[in-house]
């Protein structure tokens, strides 16, 4: 209207209603000497790898004005051949789709068998975006139980299944924010479980395996058309800027989730980026023993300072407890003021450490001792 200002909101806009009063996922960017919020791979590519990634995209890049390989058959090859190598059981390219991100893996599932009128269920506190990637494509969420010390109560996630029948089923293994792994039996018995209620996909989130004491659950989707396994290259490949992501399935889900997928998703460049890190796997696994080492020492030192510390399979770590939401808050506080940033993640009592170099998780640690001397003073 001539003469009238109108500030628009969020709030007036005709947005679907589940949206309404929701945020969006993300962590705080902030200018500070060390980041340890995120889950990140602290160590930055190899040179030669780099290289490599140079040469590949150099070739890419003179083929730009035609479109990329739609079914991206090479890249899915390779990701095929890493998992039969390094998990224990042979897939071949029809049982793998690959996509922009673990997320848009999701998406697709979700897409593909969930929707208005379908339901999903997830065992939280566990990855927000399963939750949030549902509620974007019109599925119900459903939060299902977890025990105190954060894993899946089998016996009470099977009666959940068995009460709401949901379309879709989440089981993250390891587990974010927590680090807790899901072993084999747990799995297979929410497999029945889902199978018995309603014919249900079963999406196992791997992001995190290959910091894992445990071996990967991919060998169970063997005769399992409804199992799902997903895995990334952001974290053991330090590829997190890559955005490629990947799924391992029964081949009919993978020519499902083709039904949703948008023309060309993934980008020539994206697929030679993937390619030539696939090509340095044993390199950038030996940076994932390094993690692993120093994951374990940060458990292992922040339970001699007297915090609590869940067990963990991922390349963080949980610790606490402090006073609820306010009290881990606070103690977020305080570790910034030091430099050093973590996560506050909404699980009051509780903070997430993500392993760094050796450097960064020491002036992580001297930051908690001071944090404990503050607080036992």
């Amino acid at each position: 209207m001539e003469g009238a200002e109108r500030v628009t909101g969020i709030d007036d806009l005709p947005i679907r209603e589940e949206l309404r009063g929701t945020s969006p996922y993300g962590a705080p960017q902030l200018d500070v000497d060390v980041h340890l919020n995120t889950n990140e791979n602290p160590y930055p590519l190899p040179e030669p790898l780099v290289e490599r990634i140079a040469e590949r995209v150099r070739a890419a890049a003179r083929g730009l004005n035609r479109y990329p390989d739609r079914d991206a058959v090479e890249l899915r090859s390779q990701l095929a051949a890493y998992l039969s190598r390094t998990a224990g059981h042979p897939v071949t390219t029809s049982n793998v789709w690959a996509a922009n991100g673990s997320n848009e893996v999701i998406q697709q599932l979700l897409q593909t068998f969930g929707g208005p009128g379908r339901t999903a269920i997830g065992f939280e506190p566990s990855y927000s975006m399963h939750g949030l990637i549902a509620r974007g494509t019109g599925t119900g969420w459903i939060s299902g139980p977890r025990r105190e010390d954060f894993r899946i109560d089998v016996d009470a996630a099977a009666r959940a299944i068995a009460e709401h029948r949901p379309d879709v089923v989440f089981i993250t293994s390891p587990n974010n924010p927590t680090g807790t792994a899901v072993d084999a039996d747990a799995v297979l018995a929410l497999y029945e479980a889902a199978q018995a209620a309603r014919p249900s996909l079963v999406v196992v989130d791997e992001a995190y395996v290959e910091f894992s004491h445990r071996p990967s659950l991919l060998p169970l989707i063997e005769g399992r058309p409804h199992l799902v396994v997903s895995r990334t290259m952001s974290k053991a490949f330090g590829a997190a800027g890559l955005r490629l992501g990947y799924l391992a399935a029964d081949p009919a889900v993978v020519d499902a989730v083709q039904l949703v997928r948008l023309p060309y998703h993934l980008s020539a460049i994206t697929q030679a980026t993937a390619l030539a890190a696939l090509e340095h796997t044993d390199t950038l696994l030996g940076y994932v023993e390094q993690l692993k080492a120093e994951r374990d020492r940060l458990v292992t030192e922040l339970r001699d300072l007297g915090y609590e510390v869940t067990d963990s399979d991922a390349n963080f770590v949980q610790f606490g407890r402090f006073e609820g939401a306010a009290g881990s808050h606070e103690a977020w506080q305080r570790i910034l003021d030091r430099g050093i940033l973590v996560r506050d993640n909404g699980v009051p009592g509780w903070l997430r450490v993500s392993a760094g170099t050796p450097a960064e998780n020491d002036a992580f640690l001297d930051a908690v001792r001071e944090l404990k001397k503050e607080q036992s003073a």
